[in-house]
C-alpha cells in the first residue's frame, strides 16, 4: 500500500463512524418509539354539537385503546382533532324530508382528523383517511333471553316502547334541547348540525410512530369503557399455568412477549375486534366468507397473552335476507369458525357476535344468537292515530280551528298553518289523509331496511375453543 492509499484509507476510517450517526434509521428501531400501522382504525366520538358547515373544527375522543405489539400505544379517551372539508347531498334524507314538508337542503360531513394531542399538550400529526359514514353510535348487546308472542302482543309493546321514548324527551338530560330540535322539524327550514354522540371510523394512511410506554393522553371526557386495574410491566408473565382462565386486556398492561400461548380447554374467550369489510344484508350471500382481527390481546389470569393482538379471525354469513318491499326488513347473521394467530397454529372456534359499536343508518336489534335485523315498528296504531285525527277535521260539532289543527297532520307546522287559515275542514282533512297515507306506506308498502355493517364494525365476538389447545403439551419426561 502507497502513501497516498493509505492517507486515503484513514481518512475513511475516520469519517466511518460520523456518517453512521447521520444515517437514518428505520422507524421500528428508533430508541423510545414505536410505530402504529398504516390501516390501523381509530373509532372517534364528538361529544358536542358541531355545525355542519365547512371548515368547521371537530374534536372528538378516541373510544378504544389503540395496541401494537400487545401494549397500549394510545389509550382510550386521546383527543384527536379535524375539520369539516367537504358536504355531500344526503339524497334520501331530503326526498323522506320534502314529503312531510321539511325542505331542508339535509347533508352528510366528510371528516378529516390530522392532529393527535398527547397528555403534556404536544400535538402529532396524523395521516388519516376521510370520514363519510358519521351517524350516532348505536350499541347492540345480545339479550339475555327472546320474547315471543303474536302479532297482536308485538304491536302492544311496541306501544310501549313508544311511550316510554316518548316520556325520556322530557324527563332525560338535554331536555330542552331535544325539545328545540322538535320544534325545528315542525318548520318548513331549519338549522343543520352534526349531533353530539357522532362516530366516525378512520383508517391511517401513514405509520404513526408515538412514544413507548405512554402512559397518558389528553381526554377530552371520561372513558365509558371498563378497565381492569393497573398491572406494572414486569409483575407479567409469558407462560400460563395449567389452570388459568382468560380475560380481556386492561387498558393500562403491557405484554412483555408477544409469544401465544393457548389457555386451558373450553374457556370462553372475549374478542374485542374489527371487521376487515364491509358486510351488508343486501348483497351478502349464505357461505360468504366474514373476516375479522383481534384489536386487543386477551390475557390469562397470571396476565400472561392467551391470544395475541392482531390474530385474525375467519367466518361465514350463516343467514342473509334483503330488505324486500312490504316493509320486509333484512336479516343477516354470521359466525365465526376459525381463528390464525400471528405466530402459531391455527385454532377452530366456536365464535358468535355478543355485540357492536356501530355508526348505523338504521335502529338495530340483535338476538341471543348473534342475529341482527331492524327494530319492529308500530304498523297498526300509528297510522291508525292519524287516519282518525283526519276524520275528525270533519266533524261539525267541533270547533273548525281546534279540528283543523288536530286533523291536519303529515306536513308538520306549514300543514296546521294551512289547514286552519283556508278555513275548509275538507282541505284540514285532506292533509290529515295524506299524513296517515305516508306513515300506510312507509311501514307497509316500502322497501324494509337492510342491516349494514361498515368496514372496521367493532364486534364483541365470544369464543371457545373447539379443541384442547392451540399447542400441544410437551411430552412428560
Amino acid at each position: 500500500m502507497n502513501k497516498r492509499s493509505a492517507i486515503r484509507w484513514k481518512i475513511f476510517a475516520n469519517l466511518t463512524p460520523l456518517l453512521c450517526l447521520f444515517a437514518p434509521l428505520p422507524l421500528q428501531s428508533q430508541s423510545g418509539q414505536e410505530a402504529i400501522p398504516t390501516g390501523t382504525p381509530f373509532a372517534v366520538e364528538i361529544d358536542r354539537h358541531c355545525p355542519m358547515k365547512v371548515g368547521i373544527p371537530i374534536e372528538a375522543r378516541l373510544l378504544y385503546s389503540i395496541y401494537e405489539d400487545n401494549r397500549i400505544a394510545i389509550p382510550a379517551g386521546a383527543q384527536l382533532r379535524g375539520r369539516v372539508v367537504k358536504l355531500t347531498a344526503d339524497g334520501s334524507r331530503r326526498v323522506h324530508a320534502r314529503l312531510h314538508g321539511d325542505f331542508t337542503p339535509f347533508h352528510i360531513p366528510v371528516v378529516h382528523f390530522d392532529e393527535l394531542v398527547l397528555a403534556d399538550g404536544g400535538v402529532l400529526p396524523l395521516s388519516s383517511g376521510d370520514a363519510t359514514d358519521g351517524a350516532p353510535m348505536l350499541r347492540l348487546t345480545a339479550p339475555a333471553k327472546t320474547t315471543r308472542g303474536g302479532f297482536v302482543k308485538q304491536q302492544m309493546d311496541q306501544v310501549k316502547q313508544m311511550a316510554k321514548d316518548q316520556a325520556t324527551v322530557f324527563t332525560a338530560p338535554d331536555k330542552g334541547d331535544r325539545a328545540l330540535q322538535f320544534l325545528y322539524g315542525q318548520l318548513p327550514y331549519h338549522p343543520e348540525r352534526i349531533e353530539k354522540g357522532t362516530l366516525w371510523t378512520v383508517e391511517l394512511t401513514q405509520p404513526l410512530a408515538v412514544a413507548k410506554d405512554i402512559a397518558t393522553v389528553k381526554s377530552a371526557s371520561p372513558v365509558k369503557t371498563q378497565t381492569a386495574p393497573e398491572t406494572p410491566t414486569a409483575q407479567l408473565k409469558t407462560r400460563p399455568t395449567p389452570d388459568s382462565t382468560t380475560s380481556t386486556a386492561s387498558a393500562n398492561t403491557v405484554a412483555s412477549a408477544p409469544a401465544p400461548i393457548s389457555p386451558a380447554p373450553r374457556k370462553v374467550w372475549h374478542l374485542n375486534s374489527y371487521l376487515r369489510q364491509a358486510v351488508s344484508s343486501a348483497e351478502a350471500k349464505q357461505g360468504d366468507v366474514v373476516e375479522a382481527w383481534v384489536a386487543e390481546p386477551v390475557l390469562n389470569v397470571d396476565r400472561s397473552v392467551a391470544i395475541p393482538q392482531g390474530t385474525l379471525l375467519l367466518g361465514t354469513v350463516t343467514q342473509s335476507k334483503p330488505g324486500r318491499s312490504f316493509g320486509r326488513k333484512g336479516k343477516l347473521r354470521f359466525n365465526f369458525r376459525e381463528m390464525r394467530l400471528p405466530e402459531g397454529p391455527e385454532q377452530h372456534i366456536e365464535g358468535i357476535l355478543a355485540g357492536a359499536d356501530s355508526a348505523a343508518s338504521a335502529d338495530l336489534e340483535m338476538d341471543a344468537e348473534g342475529g341482527v335485523k331492524p327494530k319492529p315498528r308500530n304498523r297498526v296504531i300509528v297510522p291508525l292515530v292519524l287516519a282518525l285525527l283526519a276524520n275528525y277535521a270533519l266533524d261539525d260539532d267541533a270547533s273548525q280551528a281546534g279540528s283543523a289543527a288536530a286533523g291536519s297532520n303529515g306536513l308538520g307546522l306549514v300543514g296546521r298553518v294551512v289547514g286552519i287559515a283556508a278555513g275548509s275542514r275538507n282541505l284540514a282533512a285532506g292533509i290529515g289523509f295524506y299524513g296517515a297515507a305516508l306513515a300506510f306506506y312507509d311501514r307497509w308498502i316500502a322497501k324494509g331496511k337492510d342491516v349494514v355493517f361498515a368496514k372496521n364494525t367493532r364486534l364483541e365476538i365470544t369464543a371457545t375453543p373447539s379443541r384442547e389447545s392451540l399447542i400441544p403439551s410437551p411430552p412428560s419426561k
